[in-house]
């Protein structure tokens, strides 16, 4: 069996220290915008490039309390955060503007706007897939949805690189989400329109209001580039760029973001070593455990199995997939590859994988395996691994959340 990396799995935040970094935007000079974050916000939907180190960010709320917040309905004496964590990220409630009413076209449709190596994200329920390219996601950030016949609800915030999607039912109601315009660790904060909870989207941990301490449950997703998307899954439905509203899709509004310094509008713990706060890591959820994945070591083995949860969990990372948060122009990002986990196990029997000149390979069948779950070649050709939860993260993002958690139970 592969041993993990010393550094593969971390469970715990180390240095807690408070560190004030703000990013601003420029026309593209390098410079930084003396604008109030608000202005920062427009400018980078209007393709500025952002910039790091402009001084200033303040709280939300000065405050211990959150008060009255216009324009929601939420229950403020309930929270499990001081007011002060949160920050205005510019955009008033739904200024990003989630997509409600999603409209899907045909894979031969969307090959006509889509690169090959852009990022989508797959969702499979009830023998149906939904695939959500990343270049619309960046601009609405929630897309509420049916795939098959589970409610989901697909997220990004590009501020964090995090992709999560979660079930919509909860508490015996069915949700759907749109965007606070509050940043919390420079992460989304979004809100249930039933409750008008706060959620924070890193996590799904009910924040402010009716279901404050309570979480949401994940559903697991795949990230691949578009050209494995389309060929891997042959049957989908891809979300159409007919959204109703006008948006450049395809162009990054945070060109340079995910080789800056440091993250945007971030009023949290410093970011521990040995990574860079904006190295990606794939951190996975199971059985009440979790364990973090930094793609800077998955590019170096390819493959890493561990026991998570009480079950073994393998991670494959492939390369051939665009950065979203690159240059201006999605499609032309540098290559950072993309890492997902499955359950090692298959017809009851616990696989053991290893990587090879082309693709993987378990021990115990000899089956060719490609870096997204799928058999394709030897005994088990055709057989699909199950995916389990893995929330895509620059490492700041896991970082700053891992010791969140403090969620209760419905049950």
């Amino acid at each position: 069996m592969k041993n993990s990396h010393p550094l593969i799995v971390v469970f715990s935040v180390f240095a807690m220290t408070t560190a004030l970094t703000v990013a601003g935007c420029s026309s593209g000079s390098g410079g930084v915008a003396d604008s109030q974050p608000a202005e920062l916000i427009q400018g980078c939907a209007q393709g500025s490039t952002v910039s790091v180190s402009a001084p200033g960010a303040r709280p939300l709320f000065e405050n211990s309390g959150f008060g009255l917040v216009p324009g929601f309905q939420t229950d403020f004496s309930r929270s499990t955060i001081p007011a002060s964590d949160v920050m205005s990220g510019g955009p008033p409630k739904d200024g990003i503007p989630a997509i409600d009413q999603p409209i899907f076209i045909e894979i031969a449709e969307a090959d006509e706007w889509l690169g090959e190596d852009e990022p989508v994200f797959a969702v499979s329920a009830d023998g149906q897939t939904h695939i959500y390219p990343v270049q619309i996601l960046t601009y609405h950030e929630i897309v509420n949805d049916v795939v098959g016949n589970t409610p989901v609800t697909v997220t990004y915030c590009p501020l964090c690189n995090s992709g999560l999607t979660f079930r919509r039912e909860f508490n015996g109601e069915l949700l759907d989400f749109g965007t606070t315009g509050r940043l919390r660790l420079s992460n989304l904060i979004m809100y249930d329109r039933q409750s008008e909870t706060w959620w924070q989207q890193a996590t799904g941990e009910g924040l402010v209001g009716r279901y404050a301490g309570f979480r949401l449950e994940l559903y697991p997703m795949l990230m691949m580039p578009w050209d494995r998307a389309k060929d891997r899954f042959t049957g989908a439905t891809v979300l159409s760029q007919d959204t109703g509203y006008a948006r450049p899709y395809g162009n990054n509004p945070y060109a340079g973001y995910d080789t800056s310094r440091q993250p945007f509008l971030y009023l949290g713990p410093q970011t521990p070593g040995p990574f860079t706060a904006m190295d990606r890591v794939v951190e996975v959820m199971q059985g009440g455990e979790n364990a973090v994945f930094p793609y800077p070591i998955l590019a170096e083995v390819r493959v890493v199995q561990r026991n998570v949860g009480g079950e073994s969990i393998v991670v494959l990372w492939e390369a051939g997939t665009s950065s979203a948060l690159d240059t201006r122009d999605i499609a032309s990002g540098r290559d950072v590859g993309s890492a997902n986990a499955f359950r090692a196990e298959v017809n009851g029997r616990v696989l053991t994988f290893e990587a090879q000149a082309n693709g993987f390979r378990d021990v115990e069948t000899g089956t060719t395996w490609d870096a997204f779950g799928l058999a394709i070649s030897g005994e088990l050709k055709g057989t699909t691994l199950d995916p389990v939860v893995g929330v895509q993260h620059f490492w700041f993002s896991y970082s700053a959340f891992v010791e969140e958690g403090h969620w209760q139970s419905l049950e």
